[in-house]
């Protein structure tokens, strides 16, 4: 039988005239075969199909070797091009890890808070969203209109002279760092106060001769607890050690050249060996003070714990205590489960006058400096201990090195597709270059359309999955365009190859380019600029990726076909000679030879190309199939089956074929109403399940969550708020250095009476003991081994001996000392011994001894885990027999008790030499400040903000950005827009009255939260002398030093406006969705407060604001565009696809699919223990336009088909169907497999990032894309067997008629909606709102 000239694959886009001229007479005989009628055989068709003009003057280009070679340059010089004219000539784009990039700026939060920032801007030069320092000034300006409101009133005028008297202090120290803010990170300040600074101006521009005397710069560490259930931070163990990373930060070898150097440490002797820089703002400056001529200096820099409960009772006696441990800590409880410190560092550096001086330089020294403590802190964590970094430096950095790395993933993804490429286009290197190359080279172009044509000067986070997802994307095309050529074999002429591979597959690739593309683009919609940005960049991505390939990969295949091919077959031919027996090699070699039938025209040499498998051909002899089967088609003629199965070039693409054609046939055929079964009862589970997913109930992972950035970012909603610093509460700056000999004598006194501290009358103890070792031995039991702090030997032990791996003793400390932090202890037990023999044995652990098996505790002592100058290396190990006692001995095999590994009962010990001098202890040992008089009553707990901090605003009525249209972050914020009618001292009673209503609803705002004035002056004594309303204003609790967040501005001697802050009860951890109930409690209250003042009282347009709203707004609203999206990608996509396949019987098996796979994959999520977020519902936006490539390819396949059916009615329309159906996946099958696979390993890769994000999307697109392949293999073959049309073929007059139905459905859309407008429905909106 002849099969080069398969009929199927002859041109399917000609005139219909022609076709029927063409194929009438073949399609009979053929059609009757087919459906069963007759088993008439084929023959080839021999005519040659004529061409129109313009589709002639395609094929010539794509196959005329210079003109192609012409499209490949072409292809490659312009994205080139383009990208240079991008890099040189226009900003550089920024990677934008902020958190500004998901602000929604015209949303009614984000305007709000914008044009208080603004007004504060206009009012003190500078703004942030932690904005907290107001001006001295502003407070004076303040006194003094109401000291004139109050002579307007003639009232006292004695009260006239306290303004004259008034003394006008320095204003408090504040800096205002140039760093941009936003970032994602818990140490970003864009302004911060220095609560309790020296005084003296941080923003000075005058040249300064005080270098490092600016604190300009920090490192921000928190200490955590772990390792135990109580998790308490004031342990031995753990405090020591937070001194050593403390003082490994002091050691760096740069750290005196960028250090904090105040005035004030000048009085503290003991830093003078480290050029007088400021230690740690730190708890550590109480527990580990030195001692110096008599005198306790609290400046952490002592080499002795003193006694944790007496430090801690002196440092809660300040307010400032408060900053450095969690919420939970208090005077009955004083247990902490973290510490805060801070490390300083001072400008101007050496050798420039001012901080101003060359800014941008002194920045970047030290950030290359601050960077170098990345390594060392994060090796610095413990079983007890976990160490946590930051500040606004180190994270930015965190975060750049985290995203660099992430994308460093995307490199490894490529080269793992481009592999699989090479192997899938049968080993050809030629072609798997230009397919990866259009499709990387394509995304420069994208990437100037974005930045150059509209104009974003930035990439957001998002975007980043790009450069995972593309490749697997563009992959699909390539893999079409290569499918489709080597499927049209039959087709001699090389022109017509090419034509009809051009026609059909870029058909194709254009629809399923066009979903994927929209389902990106419905993110264009969403109010958030991030998302906004992310789903313009993808969506034209996809577009270019599709354009690049249109030209790209015909022009490769011709130049492939004509030269390349050639010397790859040879190539491989010869490297098959040197690895295969000559017996199997002329088999292969039957198969390459034929990879040059295109230049033949004799019919009996093979025509397919390598491992090209023909779209049609027949058996001999037709086989009837019970249950209304139909003859699988499919099966090559005996003459070629043997050389197919033994080829080694195109081997997997075969045996992939043949296990597709025996799945469909079993899928499509044989089972296909129990597959249709099965996916019902799916879909109803699914949707079931899929409607249980819950909105977000915390707020979003940015990062893997066991990483230092993302627990840094879950703390801070317990800490303080970002913009509150410390620099000066540690002990340095809070205490005096204090007389050692009071202590000294009452600590003797106690002594002589057996109690008193650990420390002698000297000053300084022994710290170290000795362990002493003794065995008893008895006949035919192992001998047990005694441990003990006492140098006598009680019979019947014995003294150990030296020699045989026996240790007699070892030096240990008694208590934590420099590197000797590691705890053992040794316990007792008599369960399983012989009390005449051994009464007792000993073994050791890391761990507390274990009760249950009758261990009890005996004594502890402390060695190093690492070796140490002048120490000693033993081994303990506890035997895995009975009596199961320890042992140290000083090497193996001595002491091989057990042969597992190291554990808490066997492991290495570093104890001091027997010739090392004595370490002693110094005064400082546990040393009790409140051992003689007390240290007084402790402080009591001051707002540190840890909630979120809500603004009552009045006198501004919103921000104007009619100049500034666009929704992104970057640039004008616009200007602010003020209430002409607002006047301060009209309305100040009732806004005194308003500040009591709020401030008593503890619901709303914690107690003592109220900040109804600016700090400065007591302005509130002053307010209460306008009106009765003003008496007895809540006063806020601050820390000493803090700053009240309320502000007023002034302008042109007038009161502008003015804000009153109240630190609410919102807790800022909670999710999005949870903290929009407290919105909502907070807008109605305030605003049945605002109706209770006079009709056309300003104080009406006053309103609420919090930067918190904003933040749960970006999630709320996300999600909201997110689903919208969803829903625009699916009307898109059924658009679409019915204008491509232009029959509802080919539309509907592609809408069940497309349902079923959206269904399932929300399914998997629930099951998962996911839940909706921002990320989750920006993944299912697109699953819509990737779930549809696979069946649309499917469809594509079922329509080439049905060309080569007759154009009369079918008698068996099912054979027909099922017929169609598996020559559909006979055609598509490997390509939408292959492009599957690459679209999986393509995102495998995100599993591992440390973006949470992208590593969430990942899993998304992955699990969508293998059930999107799995559902197009079974279930849409199932649906086109059933419903699919047996005899319809696409026309222009189907096409006329779906583009028409696709109008009309839109227009009836639009009518519903207006009906529903009408009748007063409200429509929401993606943005919030609603028509």
């Amino acid at each position: 039988m002849d099969t080069e000239d398969d009929p199927l694959l002859q041109d399917a886009w000609l005139e219909e005239e022609d076709e029927d001229v063409a194929f009438s007479s073949r399609k009979r005989c053929e059609g009757a075969l087919l459906c069963g009628r007759s088993p008439c055989r084929v023959r080839p068709l021999r005519v040659t199909l004529p061409v129109s003009g313009f589709w002639n003057i395609v094929g010539w280009v794509f196959t005329n070797p210079y003109c192609a070679g012409f499209i490949l340059f072409l292809g490659c010089a312009i994205p080139a091009v383009l990208a240079v004219v991008m890099f040189l000539h226009y900003p550089a784009l920024d990677i934008d890890i902020s958190y500004n990039a998901f602000e929604i700026r015209n949303h009614e939060s984000s305007q709000r808070f914008d044009a208080l920032a603004l007004a504060l801007k206009s009012q003190f030069g500078s703004w942030g969203r932690n904005r907290r320092d107001l001006a001295d000034f502003t407070s004076e300006t303040l006194q003094r209109l109401i000291f004139e409101q109050l002579q307007q009133l003639h009232l006292n005028a004695s009260h006239l002279g306290v303004s004259t008297r008034v003394k006008r202090s320095t204003p408090q120290g504040r800096m205002s760092s140039p760093k941009p803010h936003g970032h994602l990170n818990p140490g970003n300040r864009t302004s911060r106060t220095a609560r309790g600074a020296p005084r003296w101006d941080y923003s000075s521009t005058y040249i300064s001769a005080n270098t490092q005397t600016h604190a300009h710069w920090r490192i921000e560490l928190i200490f955590l607890a772990r390792g135990d259930s109580e998790n308490n931070i004031f342990t031995t163990e753990r405090l020591v050690t937070i001194h050593e990373v403390e003082r490994k930060i002091m050691d760096h070898p740069r750290f005196r050249e960028f250090c904090w150097k105040p005035h004030e440490v000048l009085k503290d002797l003991p830093l003078g060996s480290y050029s007088y820089c400021s230690p740690p703002s730190s708890l550590m400056t109480y527990f580990f003070p030195t001692e110096r001529g008599g005198k306790i200096y609290y400046d952490g820099m002592g080499q002795d714990l003193a006694d944790i409960q007496g430090s801690l009772e002196l440092a809660m006696t300040h307010p400032e205590f408060y900053w450095y441990v969690d919420e939970g800590l208090s005077a009955e409880n004083m247990k902490s489960s973290l510490l805060r410190s801070e490390i300083l560092f001072g400008a101007p550096l050496p050798n420039y006058y001012s901080v101003e001086d060359r800014w941008e330089e002194q920045r970047r020294k030290f950030q290359s400096f601050v960077i170098t403590y990345v390594a060392m802190l994060a090796k610095q964590s413990t079983s007890k201990v976990q160490v946590l970094y930051g500040g606004t430096d180190l994270f930015d950095y965190e975060v750049r090195r985290t995203f660099n790395n992430d994308m460093l993933l995307a490199f490894i993804s490529s080269s793992c597709i481009a592999v699989l490429v090479y192997i899938l286009t049968s080993c050809s290197v030629f072609l798997s270059f230009f397919g990866i190359a259009s499709i990387g080279l394509s995304c420069l172009v994208a990437l100037f359309l974005y930045h150059v044509v509209f104009g974003i000067q930035y990439l957001g986070i998002l975007n980043g999955v790009a450069a995972f997802v593309i490749v697997g994307i563009g992959v699909d095309d390539v893999f079409v365009f290569i499918n489709t050529y080597r499927q049209a074999t039959h087709l001699k002429d090389l022109r017509l190859r090419m034509i009809h591979t051009i026609q059909t597959a870029g058909k194709a690739t254009f629809f399923t380019s066009l979903t994927t593309a929209a389902a990106y683009a419905a993110n264009i919609f969403s109010q958030i600029p991030a998302v906004h940005d992310f789903g313009l960049f993808m969506s034209l991505i996809v577009s270019c990726c599709w354009v690049a390939v249109l030209f790209t990969m015909p022009a490769a295949l011709g130049i492939w076909t004509l030269y390349v091919s050639p010397l790859e077959s040879s190539c491989q031919t010869s490297c098959n000679q040197k690895c295969t027996k000559k017996s199997a090699l002329h088999l292969a070699e039957d198969l390459f030879i034929a990879s040059e039938a295109t230049s033949r025209a004799g019919r009996e040499t093979l025509p397919y190309l390598d491992d090209d498998i023909p779209l049609l051909s027949v058996e001999e002899e037709p086989v009837s199939l019970e249950m209304g089967d139909v003859p699988l088609v499919s099966v090559m003629p005996e003459n070629l089956q043997l050389p197919a199965e033994k080829s080694n070039r195109g081997h997997l693409i075969t045996r992939l074929q043949e296990l597709l054609e025996q799945w469909v046939l079993w899928s499509a055929v044989k089972r296909r109403w129990v597959i249709v079964g099965l996916f019902l009862l799916v879909l109803l589970l699914s949707i079931f399940f899929a409607s249980r997913l819950h909105p977000a109930s915390r707020a979003p992972v940015l990062f893997r969550p066991d990483t230092n950035i993302q627990v840094l970012l879950d703390l801070k909603y317990n800490l303080s708020a970002e913009g509150i610093s410390c620099i000066t509460c540690s002990g340095l700056f809070q205490e005096k250095p204090h007389s050692l000999q009071n202590n000294i004598r009452t600590s003797l006194e106690k002594k002589k009476r057996g109690s008193g501290s650990p420390w002698g009358s000297k000053g300084s103890i022994n710290l170290q003991g000795t362990v002493y070792i003794s065995k008893s031995r008895s006949k035919g039991r192992p001998a047990v081994y005694r441990f003990s702090l006492n140098a006598s030997v009680p019979a019947p032990w014995q003294m150990v001996s030296p020699g045989d791996g026996e240790v007699p003793s070892f030096q240990v400390y008694r208590v934590p000392f420099g590197n000797f932090t590691r705890k053992l202890t040794a316990c007792v037990s008599t369960v399983g011994l012989l009390k005449q023999t051994s009464p007792r044995k000993w073994m050791m652990t890391t761990l507390s001894c274990d009760t249950k098996r009758g261990w009890k505790f005996d004594f502890s002592f402390y060695v190093a885990a690492k070796e140490q100058q002048r120490t000693r290396k033993l081994y303990f190990a506890q035997s895995h027999k009975p009596p199961y006692h320890g042992r140290v001995c000083a090497a193996p095999p001595g002491c091989l008790l057990s042969s597992s590994p190291d554990g808490p009962t066997k492991g290495i010990l570093y104890v001091p030499s027997e010739k090392a001098p004595k370490a002693k202890l110094s005064a400082t040992s546990g040393f009790n400040p409140c051992m003689n008089t007390g240290c007084g009553k402790p402080a009591v707990r001051p707002l540190v903000d840890t909630g979120a901090m809500v603004f009552v605003v009045f006198g501004i009525r919103g921000v104007n950005r009619t100049r500034h249209p666009d929704n992104h972050v970057i640039g004008d914020m616009g200007s602010v827009i003020y209430d002409d009618s607002f006047d301060l001292f009209k309305e100040i009673g009732n806004l005194c009255r308003l500040c009591k209503a709020i401030a008593s609803n503890t619901e709303l705002v914690k107690p003592g939260g109220a900040q109804c004035l600016p700090s400065g002056y007591s302005i509130s004594s002053f307010l209460q002398m306008l009106h009765p309303e003003c008496k007895n204003i809540p006063e806020p609790n601050l820390l000493p030093g803090q700053l009240s967040h309320g502000a007023v501005g002034v302008k042109d001697g007038k009161v502008q406006w003015i804000s009153m802050a109240f630190e609410s009860t919102t807790y800022k951890g909670k999710s999005s969705f949870q903290t929009y109930a407290d919105y909502l409690k907070w807008e109605t209250f305030l605003q049945q407060q605002l109706q209770l003042f006079p009709e056309g009282s300003a104080l009406r347009h006053g309103f609420q604001t919090c930067e918190h709203w904003k933040q749960i707004f970006m999630e709320i609203i996300g999600v909201q565009s997110a689903l919208y999206g969803l829903v625009l990608s699916l009307v898109i996509c059924v658009a679409a696809v019915a204008v491509f396949t232009t029959h509802i019987l080919l539309l509907l098996p592609v809408l069940l699919s497309i349902l079923g796979v959206v269904c399932l994959v929300v399914t998997i999520m629930y099951w998962s223990g996911w839940e909706m977020g921002a990320v989750e519902a920006i993944s299912l936006s697109i699953l819509v336009g990737s779930s549809v490539d696979y069946c649309v390819h499917l469809v594509e396949g079922y329509l080439l088909a049905g060309e080569n059916l007759p154009l009369h009615q079918a008698e068996d329309p099912g054979a027909c169907r099922q017929w169609r159906t598996v020559e559909a996946v006979r055609h598509v099958g490997v390509a939408i497999v292959s492009s599957a696979v690459t679209t999986v390993i393509a995102t495998v890769p995100l599993f591992f990032c440390i973006i949470a994000p992208f590593a969430k999307f990942g899993k998304i697109v992955a699990l969508n894309t293998a059930v999107s392949i799995l559902y197009t293999l079974t279930v849409s073959t199932a649906l086109l067997s059933i419903m699919g049309p047996g005899t319809f073929t696409r026309s222009r007059t189907s096409c006329l008629k779906a583009v028409v139905g696709v109008l009309l459905a839109g227009l009836l859309g639009l009518c519903i909606c207006l009906v529903l407008l009408k009748s007063g429905f409200k429509i929401p909106l993606p943005n919030g709102t609603a028509l």
